[in-house]
């Protein structure tokens, strides 16, 4: 946290928040309704503060990435459960296994991104993932790997998480909420890059799909790694056949199989128009 140095009329509330720990033992003081209320962590979960809770989690990594000067990301989406290649042996499953090879596709296109980003001294086409194992730590692993930084953006889950080694410290976030956590995988995004995945996964691409194809947000590189993969699990011809989607929506996405593929598509990606 900086300090805000600007001149003021009034009393900050760092000021009174020390001087709070400062006032004398009574039972006035002892009771919770005396707290300042925003240091009182009881009144700060109740149900009725929610509305506050999504904004406050809204705002905190907004304004450090701004503080950071963070004017574009490179989001890559991709399941936790993929090992790396020297840890493919130890793979629940042999599929699995065979995955591992886009565990080291991630870690060399978030190298090569990263590099990109360098040139803009990091405020351009920064690597975001979500902050986890798999394909999350191949992305911050790369960017690591290529000197520059990089985002991840955890969320806390029922099981033990906690951020890979590879993602940027100071800009490591932890989310309660999904909806406010996936707004910020879109807010500064410049390409959506999706590996094979779960539930999560499909649900990230999905969402982001969605937000394109209704022009909620604009279009960008939609890039999904593994063509095999992405036709088996979803028939994307069979929607447009149906007539649930339009056949031009499949236009919306890109299939590759390397990084070197999808910097080309975002190289040469117009950012002048809407696609």
């Amino acid at each position: 946290m900086t300090d805000d140095t600007r001149s003021h009329t009034f009393r900050d509330s760092i000021e009174d928040a020390r001087a709070a720990k400062r006032i004398p033992d009574t039972p006035q003081t002892r009771a919770p309704a005396y707290r300042l209320a925003f240091i009182d962590n009881d009144f700060m979960m109740r149900a009725d503060l929610r509305p506050v809770r999504l904004q406050l989690e809204l705002l905190k990594p907004q304004l450090i990435l701004d503080e950071r000067g963070i004017e574009s990301t490179i989001v890559m989406f991709g399941g936790s459960r993929i090992p790396a290649p020297e840890q493919k042996d130890s793979a629940k499953t042999p599929y699995l296994a065979e995955l591992s090879h886009y565990y080291e596709e991630a870690r060399q296109f978030a190298r090569m991104m990263t590099e990109r980003s360098l040139e803009s001294y990091g405020r351009e086409m920064v690597v975001c993932t979500g902050g986890g194992p798999g394909v999350m730590e191949a992305g911050n692993r790369g960017a690591h790997e290529a000197g520059g930084h990089s985002i991840g953006l955890n969320i806390v889950l029922p099981h033990e998480q906690a951020p890979n080694q590879y993602v940027t410290p100071d800009l490591s976030f932890n989310f309660h909420y999904f909806a406010i956590r996936k707004m910020h995988f879109l807010m500064r995004a410049k390409a959506v890059c999706v590996f094979p995945g779960g539930f999560g996964t499909l649900d990230e691409m999905f969402e982001s799909l969605t937000l394109i194809q209704t022009r909620r947000m604009r279009s960008i590189p939609f890039i999904l790694f593994g063509t095999e993969f992405w036709k088996s699990v979803v028939n994307w011809d069979m929607l447009a056949e149906a007539g649930t989607i339009s056949p031009e929506d499949l236009n919306l996405i890109s299939f590759v199989e390397t990084a070197a593929e999808a910097a080309q598509i975002i190289d040469g990606w117009d950012y002048g128009c809407d696609g």
